[in-house]
């Protein structure tokens, strides 16, 4: 496969995929979070592929024009890790190195928990093991009010509206400024797209407690940021709990929640770092 944007088939899906570096580069998974595209690694990614390493960024299920089921069940986290596996099999990289940011680290969570012999080492971005942060939601109070905004997203029509009126302004507005204005139009593009916007809340929507995720046994590095609106120190510092294997948690000081974006040399050699230790 060379570089640049491919389409990938997945069953009845078809992926929309960047891929970098050489064709025989250790391969390495970007998995893009809410409300963003694969473009959100777009500075992360040159400083990966400089070391030698293949680079997969992938539209998400929702996000790709032709991965965007209609039932709220198809975003329920057993089925993205599941996704997840299957496309890294038709992208011919079983075994890979895993970096998730947002919806993209809980779905690497539970791929590295799942499926741990597809990952070779993982590198959450922000959001903690869902079991850290479930049961930070339930016990601490900031957590609670840091998370009060997903009670919007789970309302089916009211959240669209909302997000999308005004040219899109509470949508644009949930970036606080730390990412550029171009990426912004170009996630606000994609998300304005009929039904596109509904199935990338579908993550949230299908958002269960009663699926438990396990422990995680493959090398891991947890990067989070002390300025995270999203993410409180309570649930990252959990976060180490439920990992059983070589763990390092990576807190960058002054930084939002958009880390790829706002801090992507740090970033990339904590990736690095987690590669170079396997």
């Amino acid at each position: 496969m060379t570089a640049g944007l491919q389409r990938v088939d997945v069953g009845d899906l078809t992926f929309d995929v960047r891929a970098d570096g050489p064709d025989d580069g250790r391969p390495v998974l970007l998995l893009h979070g809410f409300p963003e595209t694969s473009l959100s690694w777009a500075a992360v990614t040159p400083l990966l592929t400089r070391a030698g390493l293949r680079t997969y960024a992938v539209d998400q299920l929702g996000y790709s024009p032709g991965a965007r089921p209609a039932e709220v069940g198809a975003y329920a986290l057993p089925n993205l890790a599941q996704v997840t596996a299957d496309l890294m099999t038709a992208l011919d990289a079983p075994v890979a190195d895993v970096v998730g940011h947002d919806w993209g680290a809980n779905a690497a969570w539970a791929l590295a928990a799942w499926h741990g012999d597809r990952v070779r080492s993982l590198t959450a971005v922000s959001v903690p093991h869902p079991t850290a942060f479930t049961a930070s939601f339930r016990a601490d109070p900031e957590q609670k009010e840091r998370s009060a905004y997903i009670r919007l997203f789970w309302q089916e029509g009211k959240a669209e509206e909302v997000l999308l009126a005004d040219g899109a302004r509470r949508l644009r507005r949930m970036f606080g400024g730390a990412v550029p204005e171009e990426a912004i139009d170009t996630y606000v593009a994609v998300l304005s797209a009929p039904g596109a916007l509904t199935a990338a809340l579908n993550w949230y929507r299908a958002m269960s407690s009663s699926t438990p995720v396990d422990d995680v046994a493959v090398p891991t590095t947890y990067v989070w940021s002390d300025g995270d609106v999203a993410i409180g120190r309570t649930a990252a510092e959990a976060c180490a709990r439920h990992v059983t294997a070589d763990y390092r948690f990576v807190e960058l000081p002054g930084v939002s929640h958009w880390i790829p974006e706002q801090a992507p040399e740090e970033l990339a050699r904590a990736i690095l770092d987690r590669i170079a230790s396997t």
